[in-house]
């Protein structure tokens, strides 16, 4: 008897959106890519019973998604430090104006940030709604819930992101000034140059993971933040920092695979200050040149 299996193009087909719903559920790459791994397996056990195949695939996706981040939620309390999402990092000057993972929409770090609020299924229905368009009634299915459940879920969500995430983002051009300006200002030890470029409420963060120098808490006003950034580049020898894009917008990054390591990424409020900064040390989280996102062929 010969097996039937389901035909492989659907799925090849919605891979890249199954893989960025999965990223934008954890904030990780490698484990956004296991879950895809275990939707194939899935999909490859499944026959020809699958009628709707993009949202079958996309509901098992949240599924397996919102068991991964549960799991992961317990791991990242003994995390050392504040826990921040993994950057995906291209180079600047050979983007293509499409990140990998074909990330759609807005998927800046701060918004991934901001979500990390939601509980697993608010963070499911979140982004199956207001990012990948599902109705309601697929919601429901996903999550076995009501659909007036699955409402309230998703405006609930909505205000909690809206109440955290920065508000602004600087156009390309626009942040990568900022951004070799908050570096220059930095190098140079200029206190009053770098208090000038942030906000009086700015609020940075750092991801050390325990495996690299960082704050332990969030650092918040313009002083403390000032303070702690001019403390660290005093400490350090000459650096070349260079502009890559990190989730598609740009970001300042030393990655020579060393100890000085670290990628800023920022927003700024209503009047161009920073008023949010993210800085990732974790080594486990950076690319070490190879590891750099290629731009596509």
């Amino acid at each position: 008897m010969t097996m039937t299996h389901p035909d492989p193009h659907p799925f090849e087909a919605a891979r890249p959106h199954l893989t960025n719903l999965a990223y934008r559920m954890l904030g990780e790459r490698a484990a956004a890519e296991d879950v895809v791994q275990e939707v194939w397996l899935r999909w490859s056990r499944a026959g020809q019973d699958v009628v709707q195949p993009g949202a079958w695939l996309r509901q098992v996706t949240a599924r397996l998604s919102v068991d991964a981040l549960r799991s992961a939620r317990h791991r990242r309390e003994t995390y050392v430090g504040p826990w921040l999402p993994e950057p995906l990092i291209q180079e600047h000057d050979h983007a293509d104006g499409e990140a990998h993972l074909s990330l759609a929409q807005d998927c800046q770090l701060a918004l991934l940030w901001a979500m990390e609020r939601l509980s697993p299924e608010e963070r499911a229905a979140f982004l199956l709604r207001r990012v990948f368009d599902a109705d309601y009634s697929e919601i429901a299915e996903t999550l076995d819930k009501s659909e007036a459940a699955c409402r309230q879920m998703v405006s609930r969500a909505a205000q909690r992101v809206r109440e955290a995430r920065p508000r602004f983002a600087p156009d390309p051009k626009g942040a990568s000034d900022l951004l070799t300006r908050f570096a220059q200002a930095a190098m140079a030890k200029d206190h009053a140059a770098v208090l000038a470029l942030l906000a009086p409420d700015v609020t940075a963060i750092s991801d050390g993971g325990g495996k690299a120098r960082a704050a332990l808490r969030p650092l918040h006003g313009a002083e403390e933040v000032a303070q702690v950034i001019l403390a660290v580049a005093s400490k350090r020898g000459p650096l070349s920092p260079r502009i890559v894009l990190a989730n598609g917008a740009p970001a300042l990054a030393i990655l020579d695979g060393g100890e000085d390591d670290v990628l800023y990424s920022l927003t700024v409020d209503e009047s161009g200050r920073i008023d949010w900064i993210y800085v990732m040390r974790n080594p486990d989280k950076l690319p070490r040149g190879a590891g750099i996102i290629p731009p596509r062929s």
